[in-house]
């Protein structure tokens, strides 16, 4: 089979051939890229092999381009890196490994190509078209990877616990490729997953979250949850997520699965946002669930506080998971605090003051904040369904109108804390902080209007309150 370049890509290739011809190292375009070719999949990554000094080859390729681009490299790792306007090129030797049970870093020497092909993860992986003159562009499939693709399977090319335990971040990588690829994992590559599940105790936090990240980047995101949940890995990598599993009964009272109602939200808020961090906080909403969940006689199954108490286990979970420690976890833990906040509001008559309050609490987010809560509505009950959207509609309709009237969302206070402290020759302290908040309260509760000269008169008649004296 041969495989289409595009004319950029085709210049490209050649000119890794001719230095490889030059230097009489035999060469192959192998792995993602092919992958990706065949599938259709948009790509700018490509790997290359040669029988030799990956390196060596990666300097004398850069020779070629005018003006001639950087070349990256490690000698520790025998790669070497150049990126053109196109392409990222990746070079390495060729080379067959061996492991050592308690690392999943391998014993590496010079090997052939079909050693290399060996070591990969799966048969998509092991494809490779050849750079050399002789069959420049032809496929090299010993394990089948085509059939894979076409069959729409992840397997492994050689047995699956030995892959597996060889490197256990391979069983991350098998849920994310399916996730990502709209793939099945073979029987017996699952079953592999399953029984090695424990291996993954050795690989870094940091990988790990890396292909959880791809996993809740990709157009479905549940199915990689979902598979890391039945393999096994999820109970080691995420045990808070596997607590949402399941419901109970008391005198035929149950309450929903929160772990599959929370991956449907998932789902649901990344047809509207490929924003990682609202799939972080849909995945996250419900969290506190478990830690709340209590039986009420004549009533059911509660969850009261779980917002409060999910909201407090987010850093936590950041910091396990060696995710940023930053205002995106603050963007999560926010969204997690409020998410209950608009579904609320369809429960009662909906005042100005609690549409102002969730407009000055949400803020620059609310955006996002009914984003989530959109995705949160979930009922195998269609008609649940169209009541509960056209309540969260009206809720909708209530924010914007409130907020084009009070400007609430961007709120800066009329008057500061620096005019208040002139105004009466204070320093810093609890009476400016008593007339601020009080501006703010009466502000949100509709006593005032959002405007200087209403604030400012006010400010005066707490200050009275106060038995403040204005400076002259």
């Amino acid at each position: 089979m041969q495989i289409v370049f595009t004319d950029k890509e085709r210049i490209i290739f050649e000119k890794i051939a001719k230095a490889a011809d030059e230097l009489q190292l035999p060469c192959y375009l192998i792995g993602g890229f092919v992958r990706d070719k065949i599938i259709g999949r948009a790509t700018k990554d490509a790997d290359i092999v040669c029988m030799g000094d990956g390196i060596e080859l990666a300097h004398k390729v850069a020779e070629s381009f005018h003006p001639k681009p950087a070349v990256a490299y490690f000698k520790t790792f025998g790669t070497a890196q150049i990126k053109t306007e196109d392409l990222e090129v990746e070079f390495v030797g060729a080379r067959k490994e061996s492991y050592n049970y308690n690392s999943r870093k391998p014993d590496v020497e010079p090997g052939s190509i079909e050693d290399d092909q060996n070591r990969r993860d799966f048969t998509i992986n092991t494809l490779a078209i050849s750079l050399n003159k002789k069959d420049f562009g032809e496929l090299i499939d010993p394990f089948n990877g085509m059939d894979a693709i076409e069959k729409k399977i992840i397997q492994t090319p050689l047995a699956p616990l030995q892959t597996f335990s060889d490197d256990p971040l391979r069983m991350m990588r098998a849920v994310r490729f399916a996730t990502q690829l709209h793939f099945t994992i073979a029987a017996e590559t699952l079953q592999a997953i399953t029984d090695n599940a424990e291996r993954i105790k050795i690989v870094s936090q940091e990988r790990i979250t890396d292909e959880l990240n791809k996993i809740m980047l990709s157009g479905k995101p549940s199915v990689g949850w979902d598979l890391l949940f039945k393999t096994g890995l999820l109970q080691i990598i995420f045990p808070q997520m596997v607590e949402l599993y399941g419901a109970e009964y008391v005198d035929g009272k149950g309450h929903k699965d929160n772990f599959y109602h929370t991956l449907q939200v998932i789902d649901n808020i990344s047809v509207n946002t490929n924003d990682l961090w609202l799939r972080w906080a849909a995945l996250l909403h419900d969290i506190g669930k478990p830690a709340t969940k209590k039986f009420e006689e004549g009533h059911g199954w509660t969850f009261h506080g779980h917002e409060v108490v999910g909201a407090r286990m987010v850093p936590k979970i950041f910091t396990k998971l060696k995710l940023p420690l930053n205002d995106k976890m603050k963007l999560v833990q926010k969204l997690v605090m409020l998410h209950l906040r608009p579904i609320s509001l369809t429960k009662e008559n909906i005042t100005d003051s609690a549409i102002r309050r969730l407009l000055f609490d949400a803020g620059e987010d609310i955006d996002n904040l009914m984003m989530l809560c959109n995705a949160d509505i979930t009922s195998k009950n269609p008609n649940k369904v169209k009541r509960y959207m056209q309540n969260f509609e009206l809720v909708h309709k209530r924010l914007q109108e409130v907020e084009e009237n009070d400007k609430i969302r961007n709120w800066q206070p009329p008057v500061t804390g620096e005019m208040i402290m002139e105004k009466f020759g204070l320093q810093p302290g609890k009476p400016v902080g008593l007339i601020k908040d009080a501006i703010r309260e009466a502000i949100l509760d509709g006593i005032i209007p959002n405007d200087f000269d209403a604030a400012y008169n006010f400010m005066l008649q707490k200050a009275a309150e106060l038995n403040l004296q204005a400076v002259e």
